[in-house]
């Protein structure tokens, strides 16, 4: 099998932290040379020096400022060339559908549809040129079935899946692959702040929050990071050419769909 990334530089969101880091690791593993991208700088310089191999950097950015995330694609970004680009960003805060403002809407959608639209854009020239380009995005569960109290969340999800999907079937003949990753329960910062959340808004101790979203899992564990990175870094490996278009879930068997 190849998974070699040797000669392939990639840009991986949101790696600071979670599953973002776990990815940036396991591609520069690979061979692959990473720049990592988020808000917090320290974090991000962190993360560099962790990184096996060489040639790794870090990239500062703001997905909620549009104008200014289009300057950098524009000036830095796409004059790397770039072959994988895994988008990543932190999900919407939680809440019903119901309560939710139309301010809410626009944020996640600037920060998840818009944003993704933006870099792909920018990151195609040299995916065409080199006939080889995965692009890989962290979606979630919530694309096959809607989480409860996760409104404005469910709804943009479902909206870079269709995003995704629609891209996939537009850049295939240039040897480009365009697949999501829907994280289940993983542990990490998000996963704690809503089962806080949660905790707060219904009264009950977060260790029974938790408890009961373990009891939803058939693999009886909540994942890891570096789980779902693995199956990023496969799709975006040479071995995974002829899959794309798919929504890959990572959920221990949480979902009853098929």
């Amino acid at each position: 099998m190849n998974l070699d990334l040797n000669g392939h530089r990639a840009l991986v969101c949101g790696g600071s932290e979670g599953i973002g880091r776990a990815t940036a690791v396991e591609l520069a593993a690979l061979g692959a040379r990473v720049t990592v991208m988020a808000r917090s700088e320290d974090k991000l310089k962190n993360v560099v020096r962790a990184l096996p191999g060489d040639g790794h950097d870090h990239v500062v950015a703001d997905f909620d400022d549009t104008a200014s995330l289009q300057q950098l694609i524009t000036g830095t970004l796409a004059p790397r060339g770039y072959t994988i680009l895994i988008n990543n960003a932190g999900g919407p805060p939680g809440g019903p559908v119901t309560a939710a403002t139309a301010d809410d809407f626009l944020a996640a959608f600037r920060r998840h549809l818009v944003a993704n639209q933006l870099l792909a854009q920018g990151l195609l020239p040299p995916m065409r040129e080199r006939n080889f380009g995965r692009i890989v995005n962290v979606v979630s569960t919530s694309v096959y079935e809607p989480i409860p109290g996760l409104g404005v969340s469910n709804t943009v999800r479902a909206a870079v899946a269709g995003w995704a999907k629609t891209l996939s079937r537009e850049v295939a003949s240039d040897g480009i692959t365009v697949n999501n990753v829907l994280p289940g329960f993983t542990n990490t910062q998000r996963l704690e702040k809503l089962f806080m959340a949660k905790a707060e808004k219904t009264g009950q101790m977060p260790d029974a929050v938790a408890h009961a979203a373990l009891e939803q899992i058939p693999a009886g564990r909540f994942a890891e990071p570096e789980e779902t990175a693995a199956a990023i870094a496969f799709l975006a490996s040479p071995a995974a050419a002829y899959i794309t278009g798919v929504s890959l879930p990572v959920d221990g068997g949480r979902l009853h769909a098929i």
